[in-house]
């Protein structure tokens, strides 16, 4: 039975490698092993981790060296279980202009090893130059190996191994090329984990094909020495009892937020909008992004969930996020052209009809609202905004300071933005 005593980052030289792949694979392969493992996912991300929770069994953090101080990113790693980490893009790919917010940057801060996935399928012996120049980049950043990924036969494999064993690469593993190993996706990346047909059926495959072609003991055998890192300062709860929407078209909302509320006093509030639930009693109601073009039709129609936030928009302030900030708005078209009524707090008409891409780090800034001050956020939508009226919410700057328009809106006690807040920005 394999050891497994530290942990590791997966990372890959360029995104579509198998990096999520492989790390269910390692999650679900270690658990059925009855070894305790913790994950967490490098870069703004709200589907991989609910994917790593269900493989593994265990909570996963995010871990955003853009967006989170060196402080924040330890107290978030730091854990008695090993931590298996799954990178974001290439190693090396952050934002622009240097790359600040690449996975490489948690190795450093971590000291954590990397072990490459490299999609050999159209390679043989260019895979040797390709990770001998990602070994010896940065010294600061150790590559412990490679797992090869879609091999297309053991002819194919001893090719790969021979060429790596010339530049001293450790090859950890090489999986088959097995296309019921995909994930379905869409738009902004995979289908969520619980819209998955058969996610469990999907984990224990996955994990099997790992243990088959893997090396779990030399894994789990990898050695890290942590790095020291201060205690970063908790967020302050925007109110007292929080109202939440929670399911399938408002499922991005960080743990590591909630749970600096929680342990500051807040009490958190789920309710399901698809469920027709009606909004908690609550000082703050909070609209998360998801996917509420994909629901819009049921959003319109349930009047329990939408008369409930309406009324209580008199007396509470509601915030909302992306998806949230959307069905804020008068109305949402959806990729078929069909107008849906929302909620009508905010002169807000967005569009998913003609798709335009959105994507990239914030710099934001609020003097109003429920988040006051200085933030770190990230914007990753295809929503065309036919119209907008009113005053807006945030101040912002795109990850190199340069100055955008201003963004989303605010109106009575609600207001939101495309916008997701990842953590405060404190002054130096």
């Amino acid at each position: 039975m394999p050891l497994l005593k530290n942990g590791f980052i997966v990372s890959a030289p360029s995104s579509g490698s198998g990096k999520t792949t492989v790390t269910l694979g390692l999650l679900r392969a270690f658990r059925q092993r009855d070894l305790p493992v913790q994950s967490a996912k490098s870069g703004p991300d709200y589907i991989d981790p609910r994917f790593h929770e269900a493989a593994s069994g265990a909570p996963c953090v995010t871990l955003d060296a853009w967006a989170m101080s060196a402080a924040r990113i330890g107290t978030l790693a730091r854990t008695d279980t090993p931590l298996i980490v799954e990178g974001a893009m290439g190693l090396f790919d952050g934002a622009p202009p240097a790359g600040k917010g690449a996975t490489a940057d948690l190795a450093r801060l971590l000291g954590l090893p990397v072990v490459l996935v490299v999609d050999a399928a159209r390679m043989a012996q260019s895979v040797a130059p390709l990770v001998a120049g990602f070994a010896t980049h940065d010294p600061a950043v150790k590559i412990a190996g490679v797992i090869l990924n879609r091999v297309g036969s053991a002819r194919h494999e001893a090719m790969l191994r021979k060429a790596l064993d010339a530049v001293d690469i450790r090859v950890f593993g090489a999986l088959p090329r097995d296309g019921a190993l995909g994930m379905p996706s869409r738009h902004l990346g995979l289908v969520q984990a619980q819209e998955h047909a058969d996610l469990e059926g999907f984990l224990d495959r996955v994990a099997a094909t790992v243990a088959a072609y893997v090396d779990l003991d030399a894994l789990g055998a990898l050695e890290y020495a942590p790095r020291p890192a201060g205690t970063a300062p908790r967020l302050t709860p925007p109110a007292q009892r929080i109202a939440i929407a929670q399911d399938a078209a408002f499922a991005f909302a960080y743990p590591h937020m909630l749970g600096d509320w929680r342990s500051a006093g807040a009490e958190i509030l789920p309710f399901s909008p698809l469920a027709d639930m009606p909004v908690p009693d609550a000082d703050l109601i909070f609209l998360p992004g998801g996917y509420p073009e994909l629901h819009a039709g049921t959003l319109a129609s349930n009047e329990r969930y939408s008369d409930s936030i309406r009324k209580a928009a008199e007396t509470t302030d509601i915030y909302g996020e992306c998806g949230g900030y959307m069905v804020m708005g008068d109305g949402l078209v959806d990729a078929d052209g069909t107008r849906h009524q929302m909620l009508g707090l905010l002169r807000l008409e967005t569009s998913f009809a003609a798709r335009e891409l959105h994507l990239g780090y914030r710099n934001l800034t609020a003097k109003t609202g429920p988040f006051p001050g200085c933030w770190a956020g990230h914007e990753f939508h295809y929503a065309t905004t036919l119209n907008v009226q009113g005053a807006p919410l945030f101040h912002a700057t795109d990850a190199e300071d340069t100055p955008l328009a201003p963004m989303g809106l605010r109106a009575g006690r609600a207001c939101g933005s495309f916008a997701h807040l990842i953590d405060q920005r404190l002054p130096d």
